[in-house]
């Protein structure tokens, strides 16, 4: 099929992007100390080299001491890092690109490095890193507002050097999908609840603060999931019913995209409809959406943790569904992060030189 759906633009509010690709986040911990580096700058430069429309950095960490579980990955707070993240948005707009970055806060995560820990105890809904397992401190009414605020003030320094938007991580097992999980918040106050709308308040109040910092025409996407981390089986909502439940206060709160993750993008979120995660949350709220899982690779990304590689696969099930509007963008993330140039390939017809996918890759900054 031909690809040229991908290449349509799209609009909304200030930000007008030349074609449907997004890169997608892709967690790289080549910061040292939390300072973004000018190789990270050339990398987020060469995508947008490359004609990516809309860049979303790697997570970053807001200004909580246990915000972040890695030494390496960059934070989104300080002079230093602020400036740093500074130089980084001016490399892609010098490259034509456009750019928010992705705000996160990993919540009970034990850290991944056995020599470094977090300045300060980590955050978590109710004490658990998953359903029976006790990690981290239960959050006081104090450390749920200053979360709060901390998001917030990201926020707001992302508008103030200059990125054309903003991304909350609120997905798979980190600290904002801890809260929306009955598996790990099982608090008795306002942010504890039975029903899944009622988890997702905290979520609701991030995007509300952070919609107060920004103005209303600043765009703010939400990355959100089914799965998590600590168990892919698990789906907060499991009928159409349930899912507007839970995302339309997320969008009366103030987000203006979702970005929706699953595993694999083809596969159908609900029984008797092939619509997709993304296609689900778009017909439910009428915002646009994001998809993203697997595009353009033979294998899922969570094996390529393993070491397993994949090979270039077919987009016409992926135009197909864009050009029926089931979804508005595509995030790529593997596929650019191998070859900064996938999407001029695509555009150009040269399928025969897209490039496997290597565990390798994620071993450096090219």
């Amino acid at each position: 099929m031909s690809p040229d759906v991908l290449f349509r633009p799209f609009q909304l509010k200030g930000l007008r992007l030349p074609n449907r690709v997004v890169m997608a986040p892709m967690t790289r911990s080549f910061s040292p100390g939390g300072v973004a580096t000018g190789d990270v700058a050339q990398y987020y430069r060469r995508r947008a080299e490359g004609q990516v429309g809309f860049i979303i950095s790697e997570g970053t960490g807001v200004d909580r001491p246990a915000s972040l579980n890695d030494p390496n990955v960059p934070r989104f707070h300080g002079e230093k890092e602020l400036a740093a993240w500074g130089r980084v948005i001016d490399q892609v707009h010098a490259a034509g690109g456009l750019m928010a970055p992705q705000l996160w806060h990993v919540g009970g995560i034990r850290t991944r490095d056995p020599i470094w820990s977090p300045a300060g105890a980590y955050d978590s809904p109710s004490g658990l890193s998953r359903p029976g397992k006790p990690f981290g401190d239960p959050m006081s009414d104090v450390d749920v507002a200053d979360a709060i605020r901390a998001f917030a003030d990201a926020a707001l320094a992302a508008k103030t050097l200059g990125f054309d938007a903003v991304e909350l991580h609120g997905a798979h097992g980190y600290l904002i999908d801890q809260f929306f999980w009955d598996g790990t918040n099982q608090r008795e106050d306002a942010y504890g609840a039975r029903h899944l709308p009622g988890r997702a308040r905290f979520a609701a109040d991030i995007v509300r603060a952070v919609r107060n910092a920004v103005g209303p025409d600043y765009p703010i996407v939400l990355r959100i999931s089914q799965w998590k981390q600590q168990d892919f089986a698990v789906k907060l909502a499991d009928t159409p019913q349930a899912l507007e439940a839970w995302l339309k206060p997320l969008v009366d709160a103030g987000t203006d995209i979702l970005h929706c993750s699953q595993r694999r993008f083809w596969e159908p979120e609900f029984e008797g409809s092939d619509l997709n995660f993304a296609g689900w949350a778009k017909k439910l709220t009428g915002v646009p959406t994001i998809t993203v899982g697997s595009v353009g690779l033979t294998g899922e990304f969570v094996a390529a943790f393993g070491g397993e590689s994949s090979r270039p696969a077919s987009l016409d099930e992926l135009i197909r569904r864009l050009d029926r509007d089931e979804f508005d963008l595509v995030a790529v993330g593997r596929a650019l992060l191998q070859d900064p140039q996938w999407l001029v390939k695509i555009r150009d017809g040269r399928s025969d030189d897209l490039l496997p996918f290597e565990k390798s890759a994620l071993a450096t900054l090219s």
